[in-house]
């Protein structure tokens, strides 16, 4: 029940967010233009799991501080490194790697719990709208 309620959510996540003007990119396998979407789609049956990442738009850093002020402002869903529990997650990786990771400086990893989809989505509109006002 957990994962087929994480995996609608994050669908309904990454569909209200691909064309948002507050961010670059949202990586998803259950978008249809995503990379690995063909394969996914054959691969997985009852949605495309709870896990996905969000790239924010920034100025001069390119995101990086738009991206650690969302998940800064985020009330609803917790910092944490931790995945696949009922709460949702948000980190920024590249802060929790430090000097030298691959992880983009913009990117925002989220874990979709079974919270309310409405509520999660809010909380990322209202967190991005405080990071880039």
């Amino acid at each position: 029940l957990r994962v087929r309620q994480a995996s609608a959510s994050a669908q309904r996540i990454a569909e209200h967010f691909a064309q948002h003007p507050r961010v670059e990119a949202v990586l998803y396998p259950g978008l249809p233009g995503a990379s690995g979407h063909d394969v996914a789609k054959r691969q997985m049956t009852g949605g495309f799991g709870g896990m996905m990442s969000l790239r924010t738009k920034g100025g001069k850093d390119g995101g990086e501080s738009a991206a650690i002020a969302t998940a800064a402002n985020v009330k609803l869903w917790k910092r944490a490194t931790s995945l696949g529990g009922t709460e949702s997650l948000i980190e920024h990786r590249a802060s929790v790697e430090g000097a030298g990771t691959p992880a983009p400086p913009d990117l925002l990893r989220l874990s979709v719990g079974i919270e309310d989809v409405g509520d999660l989505i809010e909380d990322l509109e209202q967190a991005l709208r405080a990071a880039l006002p």
